[in-house]
């Protein structure tokens, strides 16, 4: 079994640290994460300056990337095998509902996914790294089931898990939840810098939406380990025949007006 581990807070950053520790026995184990924290750059890709990989003391490799660089240069020349499973985190915050759109962590892991490797977004629920040690426990033990169940040799498939700042012992036990949702991000913060520029701050996120029995939020409230299974798939299905008509009667008012044009000339 071969792992690759990535993160979003930066190579140095104790969720990656703690993660490698309670895997490193289990597979064989590398970690390639960016150099600095990469919080919230979601999916971005570096294309307009070079990528530069550095290995650490302690034989992690750090790039000057995002996180989906890592797993992109890892999976397209870096490495010279193919991992069986990409695992993301420990983040240092939750990533439920729509933070999943932003978050970093949860980017590196979908990176993976896109090139086919199944993978495992973890992260823990409150910032501080507060028992941090059954976050890592309980991400082993999930890393475990997989092994033995056999789940990495299925198609890909993309988990994001969300663990509470509690002592394992008082840990729940996982729920399979869907996302959450977030009302509007408050409003973004201006200071006036010396010079007389204004500056613009993005706002804290909004006060949760929906924290309904199912989702996410109610979950981790409650105790429990959420574990939420996602897909890349961005398409409204349910409004391709709306659409549709919207595109005929487009295409039938171009036809209309060439036949018209043809008749005039």
């Amino acid at each position: 079994m071969k792992i690759l581990i990535c993160n979003d807070d930066g190579y140095q950053a104790p969720g990656i640290v703690a993660l490698y520790e309670a895997l490193k026995d289990m597979a064989d184990v590398e970690v390639v994460a960016p150099e600095h924290n990469n919080s919230a750059k979601s999916n971005a890709l570096t294309l307009h300056s070079p990528l530069y990989v550095h290995r650490a003391a302690n034989g992690f490799r750090y790039v000057n990337g995002t996180p989906a660089d890592c797993v992109h240069i890892a999976l397209t020349g870096l490495l010279d095998y193919r991992p069986d499973l990409l695992v993301s985190g420990i983040n240092n915050g939750a990533n439920m509902g729509d933070d999943t759109v932003y978050s970093g962590t949860v980017a590196a892991a979908m990176e993976a996914y896109l090139f086919g490797v199944p993978a495992i977004a973890f992260s823990q629920l409150l910032k501080g790294w507060q028992h941090l040690d059954a976050a890592a426990r309980t991400a082993r033990e999930l890393v475990q089931q997989i092994i033995s169940q056999h789940a990495a040799d299925a198609p890909p498939w993309l988990l994001n898990v969300n663990i509470p700042n509690l002592p394992y012992a008082e840990l729940k036990p996982m729920k399979v939840c869907r996302l959450g949702r977030r009302h509007a991000a408050e409003k973004v913060i201006t200071q006036v810098n010396p010079r007389g520029d204004t500056m613009y701050w993005i706002g804290n996120a909004g006060p949760v939406k929906d924290d309904s029995e199912g989702t996410d939020f109610h979950a981790t409230a409650q105790g429990h380990v959420s574990m939420t299974p996602l897909k890349v798939d961005l398409s409204d299905h349910d409004k391709l025949p709306y659409w549709a008509q919207t595109a005929a009667r487009m295409a039938a008012h171009k036809a209309s007006r060439e036949a018209s044009d043809k008749a005039g000339a």
